[in-house]
């Protein structure tokens, strides 16, 4: 069986490349909204996330948040993926909970890919 992914991202061209990237190796589930994720995530909980920071509605870190706050959701690694890419940014959302950091656009999937199976693969 697949293993799942969750992508909450509001911009349609960068879930539609992560679906892409990912489609063959994963099943996805897409949330283009904090508030539409959070709504999602508790009827189909995926084995890991990729979060954009800058959503509608609930931020990146306040969906963050209310995972962790979820017994059924709190261990299940959540990836920061995105255009926040300034010094000390990286540093800043590992700080606030985030398993792992990945800036957009993504240019080299291969980053993407090693840092799913990487987090799949602890999760087990």
């Amino acid at each position: 069986m697949r293993r799942k992914i969750a992508v909450v991202e509001d911009n349609p061209d960068n879930r539609l490349l992560v679906q892409a990237i990912l489609d063959d190796l994963y099943e996805i589930s897409e949330y283009e909204t904090g508030t539409e994720a959070v709504q999602g995530l508790v009827e189909d909980a995926p084995d890991l996330v990729l979060l954009d920071i800058s959503l509608p509605e609930m931020d990146g870190t306040e969906v963050l948040a209310w995972i962790r706050e979820q017994p059924s959701l709190a261990r299940t690694p959540v990836i920061a993926l995105t255009a926040h890419a300034m010094a000390g940014d990286r540093e800043k959302y590992l700080s606030l909970g985030f398993d792992d950091y990945l800036t957009k656009p993504i240019v080299d999937e291969s980053l993407l890919l090693e840092a799913i199976e990487r987090w799949l693969n602890r999760a087990l």
